[in-house]
């Protein structure tokens, strides 16, 4: 069955990777692309977004979003991870399309009211677009199909923040955002670093891939550069966790991760600024925050090894077209 998702997106590299996947498994229809600020500016992420578009034929609409956090004061985008316009060491072409007219906030609520229970919104960014949408138009929780996020850290497998010691990047750019979302009342599922960072896209896999999926394996290729160079430099590895396709991934096959329960708060000051906390148990204490939230549900362990194979599996059998 094929799933309607809007892919909400600060691209970035692995950002990259992950509208590729989405535009080239057929399970997957992308009605829109709807951009953010984080690892890039939002112009320079919303330029890459309709570069990809227009480069791949996609249909999808692009709608520009927000260019800040809804109240801390901006980080800056990750030009260390992601370069200094978003997809490394590559740059966007000339791009002779526009986006679509409305704010990312209003073209989300439009189209999930105009799709009621058919629109799946995937988040791989910060969550200041949905958190607008909220704010304008909080009837879409029962509008939507469910809500899939890449972002935080909840200490499973050892893994905790990656731009602060307890914080996720996406969430750390905008947890006021980010806290607002996990508690609206919407089927929400979180992908965070606790199983991104279980899958692993190795130097000889990329190699494989831009040997066997055609321009677009060899694009993939191209913008991971600057990627694995960070990664090797900064972690020592040959190669780079999954992040943001992950939450493809789930939307794909749900059935490749084990969730986990409970209502979910973030942390919005202070040193753990940006940390996501579940409560996953039942037990009653006289001050909760967590109380009264509704439960949401986190992955905590992902079939790496699946995953990696659907990876390949669809960026190949869509590169073969592509030649």
């Amino acid at each position: 069955m094929t799933s309607k998702i809007i892919l909400d997106t600060d691209p970035g590299i692995d950002d990259a990777m992950a509208i590729l996947f989405a535009e080239a498994h057929p399970d997957i229809d992308l009605v829109g692309i709807t951009t953010v600020f984080g690892n890039a500016t939002i112009e320079n992420g919303t330029r890459n977004a309709l570069w990809l578009k227009q480069k791949y034929g996609m249909r999808a609409d692009v709608a520009m979003g927000a260019a800040a956090p809804l109240v801390r004061e901006p980080v800056g985008p990750t030009t260390v991870v992601h370069g200094p316009s978003g997809l490394g060491d590559v740059a966007a072409g000339e791009v002779t399309l526009a986006p679509d007219p409305r704010p990312a906030w209003q073209y989300l609520v439009e189209t999930v009211q105009a799709n009621p229970g058919e629109i799946t919104l995937v988040t791989i960014g910060p969550l200041t677009n949905l958190a607008l949408a909220l704010a304008h138009a909080p009837e879409i929780v029962t509008q939507v199909k469910q809500v899939v996020v890449m972002g935080g850290a909840f200490g499973v497998n050892g893994h905790r923040g990656n731009v602060t010691p307890y914080a996720e990047a996406n969430i750390h750019d905008d947890p006021e955002a980010a806290d607002r979302v996990f508690t609206a009342p919407w089927p929400l599922v979180i992908i965070g670093l606790d199983v991104t960072q279980q899958s692993f896209f190795s130097g000889a896999y990329l190699d494989a891939l831009r040997d066997e999926a055609g321009e677009p394996g060899r694009f993939l290729w191209d913008v991971s550069r600057f990627y694995l160079r960070f990664y090797s430099e900064r972690i020592g590895l040959d190669g780079c966790h999954v992040h943001d396709p992950s939450a493809i991934a789930y939307v794909i096959d749900p059935t490749l991760f084990t969730l986990r329960e409970g209502p979910v708060r973030v942390v919005t000051d202070g040193p753990a600024i940006g940390h996501t906390l579940q409560k996953f148990d039942d037990r009653r204490h006289p001050h909760d925050g967590w109380a009264g939230c509704p439960a949401q549900r986190v992955g905590v362990a992902v079939r790496d090894q699946a995953l990696l194979a659907l990876y390949r599996d669809t960026l190949v059998a869509w590169g073969k077209g592509s030649d």
